[in-house]
């Protein structure tokens, strides 16, 4: 499914979500300035390698943690991250103001790197990307719009459908689609925990982190519940 948006509108405007979208952004355009050479060097020295961390994990490695976050692999990776970001990263700011929607944000980025680099603490290879933060995004939402629904393009038997689909059910395919990669991760080869992958952890890991932590950063002085934002039950 790929999504296009979904039915709860911000009530304020999302400076901090549009910030982080622009500072991830900014930090791409940069690294299509570099040679293959320098861009190596930059994702080595900034992005979280797993087996350094644990090797010396001193304050240099723990800001690659923060670092590594802003970081992307390519465009798919970055119009990906950005394009949820976007899509659900409003709405949980709106809930929480400006800052807690930026600490939160980064809280989430932070327990979704330690989970990965907890389970593969071998790996030598740069792990970057938005995706463990985000993946935290996702987690809030669920949370805190669960009647919510996600208009989304649906292929079915090859003829394109778009639909809305309740946020229970995206958000839970998707992270149904998380868990048995990560599970099949962890029973793959020693090589592919050694070289690196897909860093499913990180993003189970940051949604945990955002379905346990949300409510510690919910604003309480909002007005109403738009009907989205009440359970079903």
């Amino acid at each position: 499914m790929i999504p296009f948006h979904d039915t709860v509108r911000a009530r304020d405007i999302p400076l901090m979500n549009w910030a982080l979208i622009a500072v991830n952004l900014l930090v791409f355009l940069f690294e299509t300035t570099l040679s293959r050479r320098q861009l190596l060097g930059f994702t080595n020295a900034f992005g979280l390698v797993p087996g350094r961390f644990w090797a010396s994990p001193g304050l240099d490695q723990i800001l690659t943690i923060f670092s590594s976050m802003f970081m992307h692999g390519g465009w798919w990776h970055l119009i990906g991250n950005l394009w949820i970001l976007y899509i659900f990263g409003d709405n949980v700011e709106d809930r929480m103001g400006h800052l807690r929607y930026l600490l939160f944000y980064l809280l989430s980025g932070l327990v979704a790197a330690l989970v990965h680099a907890f389970v593969t603490p071998l790996s030598r290879v740069s792990t970057i990307g938005a995706s463990g933060a985000i993946s935290g995004i996702m987690g809030a939402y669920l949370v805190l719009f669960p009647r919510a629904r996600v208009l989304a393009f649906v292929p079915f038997f090859f003829l394109p459908w778009v639909v809305e689909v309740p946020a229970l059910i995206f958000i839970g395919l998707w992270f149904v689609s998380q868990l048995f990669n990560g599970l099949f991760s962890l029973m793959a080869s020693s090589a592919i925990q050694m070289y690196g992958g897909v860093a499913w952890w990180a993003h189970m890991g940051g949604f945990a982190a955002g379905l346990l932590s949300v409510k510690l950063f919910e604003r309480r002085d909002h007005q109403r519940f738009h009907r989205d934002e009440r359970w079903p039950w």
